[in-house]
């Protein structure tokens, strides 16, 4: 899996939804903002978020993002999925994007084997953390205090 820049920033976009989760929407101003991405960039991934049922919008004067459902129940693998395709690093251990491989024996490939595993892992890892868990996570390396610089010569 490789996350593209749109993949980060849907992460991030959907990060600042989630520390704001509640009924008033975000203006994209302020995501674009907070997370330091481009306005029109941002805007493209919303209305991609938004088609996809992650997140809600309103327009106007007063309109902006809002999540569409709770952030612990919104999957990094979910948006990943959506963004980018396959969670997995080659095509023929792809579950959701299969593609057939180019050696000989598939079922003995050792590359496939090491491949799936690797699939595995990311899978693990990106189905259980939550937009939610990112939230907290973002939370506490907020209030985790600046490493100190000791220089010595």
């Amino acid at each position: 899996m490789k996350l593209s820049l749109r993949g980060e920033y849907a992460l991030r976009a959907l990060l600042v939804l989630g520390l704001n989760y509640g009924p008033e929407v975000i203006r994209i101003q302020a995501i674009s903002d907070h997370q330091n991405i481009p306005k029109r960039f941002l805007e493209q991934i919303l209305n991609d978020l938004k088609s996809a049922g992650f997140v809600q919008s309103r327009r106007g004067i007063a309109g902006g993002y809002r999540l569409a459902k709770s952030p612990d129940q919104i999957t990094v693998a979910a948006v990943v999925r959506h963004i980018e395709g396959a969670l997995a690093p080659v095509g023929c251990v792809s579950k959701n994007f299969y593609q057939k491989c180019s050696c000989p024996d598939e079922s003995r490939c050792a590359i496939r084997s090491v491949m799936k595993e690797v699939r595995e892992a990311v899978v693990a890892v990106v189905e259980r953390v939550t937009v939610g868990e990112l939230c907290d996570r973002w939370r506490a390396l907020q209030s985790s205090p600046d490493p100190v610089l000791d220089y010595m010569i």
